[in-house]
């Protein structure tokens, strides 16, 4: 009896520990089935970003905050000056059944420059580097299977510098900082340096967007 005791309560065990690693970033309404998982990214720019992950199908919702750093609660005046270690980023909430968190990393290299170091375009400073913040096991290994292929194929000229870093804590960005394409788009920014982008995206990704 004992034995057996043992052996349930060690099954348990192994069950846990697979559940915290592999599914902690999935939320479940048990209502309706619905998942919804996480992913954290920071390639550049968060008005950049948001602006194109928020046009993909199954992606339900699209935050600009601050990841990676050394202080909580930072403000967009510590950030920008490089000294808080955040990178600004994004944390997207999709449904895993509509896209995958391969095709998400898929638009995220192809939306951004992982080879210039805490570089983007114009934009120059550790808040900018690219960084890819995995929230439980499956994550990092496909990340880092998705740099080794990239690398493989020779895509970019130089070395992939994103880093693959476990996620700690994402804080949200000022309420002016979001949506903030959608809410300014006549913008000097929007205008020269989103728009660009968004229109090369939304070339070669037509059947992943949104229906308007």
């Amino acid at each position: 009896m004992i034995k057996i005791t043992s052996l349930a309560v060690s099954f348990l065990l192994v069950i846990a520990i697979f559940y915290t690693h592999n599914f902690k970033d999935m939320i479940v309404n048990p209502q309706n089935d619905n998942i919804t998982s996480t992913a954290t990214f920071a390639g550049g720019c968060f008005w950049c970003t948001e602006a194109i992950f928020e046009q993909l199908k199954g992606v339900k919702s699209v935050i600009s905050g601050y990841s990676g750093g050394n202080i909580k609660n930072p403000a967009y005046r510590e950030v920008v000056t490089g000294r808080t270690g955040h990178a600004e980023a994004i944390q997207i909430s999709y449904d895993p059944k509509v896209i995958s968190y391969t095709e998400l990393l898929d638009v995220f290299f192809s939306t951004h420059n992982p080879t210039t170091l805490n570089r983007q375009g114009y934009d120059v400073g550790t808040q900018y580097r690219s960084v890819i913040f995995y929230h439980n096991n499956t994550q990092k290994e496909e990340a880092k299977k998705m740099i080794r292929d990239l690398t493989k194929a020779e895509v970019y000229d130089a070395k992939i510098v994103t880093e693959v870093n476990p996620f700690k804590a994402f804080y949200k960005a000022e309420d002016y900082h979001q949506d903030y394409y959608d809410n300014n788009k006549t913008q000097p920014y929007c205008e020269n340096v989103i728009n660009p982008k968004l229109r090369k995206f939304l070339e070669k990704y037509t059947s992943k967007i949104k229906e308007e």
